[in-house]
């Protein structure tokens, strides 16, 4: 049965996803009435009494595990924290909106697939971009042309370029990085992008790679690999954190007939066909619209509107199983961590 009126939320995590993206969507929506936030971190939380006043503060998420009057929560925490808060909650039968990837390991992971399937059901995987028009627009020109056929698909994702007058970003990524390499984080994103463009299609690891650039990160902090497909499609996938310059981040698909660009960043995106140039650029943030777009989904869920999360945990496991094995296949490749002289 539909639930009439706004879903109760809490945001569980207030580090800078959740602060600058989900916090924001989630009072840009008259379909969520924000009943709480959590947080151990007292400056964190300080920030975001200023920009969501009156509402409820908690220093422990758990207070909120199974609380009267909240439907359903947003983790935007840590993977190493994500899984277990995750499992908690849904006990709780309550919904929960979880921040990619959904663990750091299909190991870490196997506690949510012994939920009953309706505890399942009330997951929703934040693959965020997912939601994107982009997406959509390029699934179809792959099903009906012109990029349809064997194809040569890119994906170059760098990120979290190394700053040293934000030392504090800086440790962030490092301590991401004791939890497993960019191909697992990022991965998730990008695993799925492939997934829903190639209607669910599973590649073989034809070869993989990794480099450590700087000796003192936990994990090599470029990885990458070659994916081929069944139909005849081949990926060529680039993972990169914390160097100082970053080569662009864009996804690229090449076919007989046509070549599209998505600008990993504003999710702009370019087709030449038939001698002919057209740009797509939707005119809104693409945080915003994407993130806005993932709670609506969210909000359908929640209030029995919709019958499954999307994407939920199978979409999520079928990502991070194919990070990892890009992450095990590239370890034999790992440059070793050398003494400084």
């Amino acid at each position: 049965m539909a639930v009439e009126g706004p879903v109760r939320l809490a945001l569980i995590g207030l580090g800078s996803i959740g602060l600058a993206a989900h916090l924001p969507a989630m009072l840009r929506s008259d379909a969520v009435q924000l009943v709480g936030m959590a947080d151990p971190s007292r400056e964190r939380r300080a920030v975001a009494t200023t920009r969501a006043p009156g509402v409820p503060m908690y220093t422990d998420a758990t207070a909120l595990c199974g609380a009267e009057g909240v439907d359903g929560v947003v983790l935007a925490t840590p993977p190493w924290v994500t899984t277990g808060l995750a499992e908690r909650f849904l006990r709780a039968e309550q919904f929960v909106l979880a921040e990619k990837p959904i663990a750091v390991s299909t190991a870490e992971a196997r506690p949510l697939t012994t939920l009953s399937t309706e505890r399942q059901r009330r997951l929703q995987v934040g693959l965020t971009y997912r939601h994107d028009p982009a997406l959509a627009r390029l699934r179809e020109w792959v099903r009906t042309g012109p990029l349809h056929g064997p194809l040569l698909i890119r994906a170059h994702i760098y990120d979290e370029r190394l700053d040293a007058n934000d030392p504090e970003h800086s440790a962030r990524v490092h301590q991401t990085l004791r939890h497993g390499p960019p191909v697992l984080h990022e991965g998730a994103h990008v695993f799925d992008w492939l997934a829903f463009l190639l209607d669910g299609a599973s590649p073989r690891v034809s070869d993989a790679w990794s480099v450590r650039t700087d000796p003192d990160v936990a994990s090599p902090n470029l990885n990458g690999a070659r994916l081929t497909y069944e139909c005849g499609t081949t990926a060529l996938v680039e993972f990169g954190w914390l160097t100082c310059e970053l080569p662009r981040c864009e996804l690229t698909i090449l076919g007989q007939h046509g070549y599209a660009v998505l600008d990993g960043f504003t999710f702009r995106l370019t087709l030449t066909s038939d001698g002919e140039t057209k740009v797509y650029d939707d005119p809104a943030d693409r945080t915003e619209r994407c993130f806005d777009r993932q709670l609506g989904a969210f909000v359908e869920l929640v209030s029995g509107r919709g019958d499954r999360a999307v994407p939920g945990l199978p979409e999520g496991l079928t990502a991070l199983e194919l990070s990892e094995r890009i992450a095990g296949a590239a370890s034999v490749f790992t440059i070793p961590r050398r003494e400084r002289t």
